[in-house]
């Protein structure tokens, strides 16, 4: 069986860590060609055919792929989708956008938020807030997949797949790029940091956010936010850690001011240590800690950045 993989290219630049946990998935299906897709997409070609596992890499760079639409990447999967029998990829907000319109093209489901790969038609994902794993056999000749990176480990590199240029397939001409306004940060990206610091209701604030990023700036580590800290104002909506916002899985996270429901859970439970600073020890967050402090965060968080 052969697999499509959608790499991750933002701006040219290929996201080696989804990309690679995409190819460890995707290699339990068959042999993985990679598709790179985008504006500049020569550089994120040549070191995608680096990562172990991938026996070809396709390049299609045209400035129809340069704004991230959908649509026309949707176009251009469908015209390469006849040799394949598994079209798949990192379950990215990108690839969240674009499979499903795959998918529909293609008049088959999409199978999404994939945690584990049974045989080439059954997979495991996770329902209910990751509170059950429902296990999905699909019959479609062809199967769209989108895999959580955060349940597999990277592909190593060392790899020296062939690289071949592909044109552009016909604008479908459904969306137009008006204009982009992208926020800039020096901090790790949330879903692909070893370390992040998360704040929640409890810190009070966006004023009194400043302690998390503080505490998160001397870990190098990524900010993120509950969801009742994001309505409540505190915190930027890409912050968002949970069921609704982003899945994350760092070596360590950080819980403060964070009670634990069962949505917040759903989206950083793979985390490998979890520490949580809360006032309340009867906070559910402590269910799932590795390491506990009950203390109140506005003198503990402080003091640990201090001592760091």
């Amino acid at each position: 069986m052969a697999v499509l993989l959608l790499a991750e290219v933002t701006d040219g630049a290929l996201s080696m860590d989804a990309t690679a946990k995409a190819v460890s998935a995707a290699a339990k299906l068959g042999d993985v060609t990679v598709l790179c897709a985008g504006a500049k997409a020569a550089d994120a070609a040549k070191e995608a055919a680096t990562i172990a596992g991938v026996s070809k890499v396709l390049c299609a760079e045209d400035a129809l792929y340069g704004h991230r639409l959908a649509e026309p990447t949707a176009a251009l999967i469908v015209s390469l989708a006849g040799s394949y029998s598994h079209i798949v990829a990192p379950a990215t907000t990108d690839a969240k956008n674009i499979l499903p319109r795959v998918a529909a093209l293609l008049d088959v489901m999409v199978l999404s938020d994939v945690t584990a790969v049974v045989d080439a038609d059954t997979f495991e994902r996770p329902i209910y807030a990751g509170n059950a794993i429902q296990t999905v056999k699909s019959s479609d000749a062809k199967k769209v997949i989108t895999f959580r990176t955060s349940t597999f480990d990277a592909a190593a590199t060392g790899g020296s797949a062939s690289v071949e240029n592909i044109g552009a397939a016909d604008n479908p001409g459904l969306s137009a790029w008006v204009e982009d306004k992208t926020a800039t940060s020096d901090r790790p990206e949330l879903t692909s940091a070893g370390i992040v610091v998360s704040g929640g209701r409890g810190v009070g604030s966006k004023d009194d956010f400043a302690i998390i990023e503080a505490l998160a700036d001397k870990l190098g580590a990524a900010v993120g936010a509950s969801r009742a800290a994001v309505d409540s104002g505190y915190a930027p909506n890409d912050w968002q850690v949970g069921q609704t916002g982003k899945v994350v899985a760092p070596n360590l996270y950080v819980a403060v001011g964070i009670s634990g429901a069962i949505q917040h859970l759903a989206g950083m439970k793979d985390s490998k240590v979890i520490v949580a600073i809360n006032k309340d020890e009867e906070a559910p967050i402590f269910q799932v800690a590795d390491f506990g402090l009950v203390a109140d965060l506005f003198s503990a968080v402080p003091e640990l950045t201090g001592k760091l």
